[in-house]
């Protein structure tokens, strides 16, 4: 047997969601991500980089982000609407 006649199977870390959960999954990851960001750069201007920075940062993403989260699931249909305006939206 050489190398390319074998295959290997890697078992998944976690079972994946199904597709119809990617419409939560989406917007929760995309607003962690931009909460995290944005509290960083805006902490950082305003105090620097202090001792125990990196806990404060923590606990001012953790409560941006239960803000982000829902904003960005209301907001999310009128920017799809918007998008349609915007971009021809026919399917090629």
């Amino acid at each position: 047997m050489d190398a390319n006649s074998v295959q290997q199977t890697k078992k998944p870390l976690f079972s994946k969601l199904p597709a119809k959960y990617a419409a939560w999954i989406i917007p929760l990851i995309l607003s962690g991500l931009m909460s995290a960001t944005l509290s960083f750069i805006n902490l950082l201007m305003n105090i620097g980089l202090i001792d125990g920075f990196t806990i404060k940062w923590l606990s001012t993403w953790l409560s941006s982000w239960l803000i982000a989260y829902p904003v960005v699931l209301i907001f999310l249909p009128l920017v799809r609407r918007l998008t349609s305006l915007i971009v021809d939206m026919t399917p090629q």
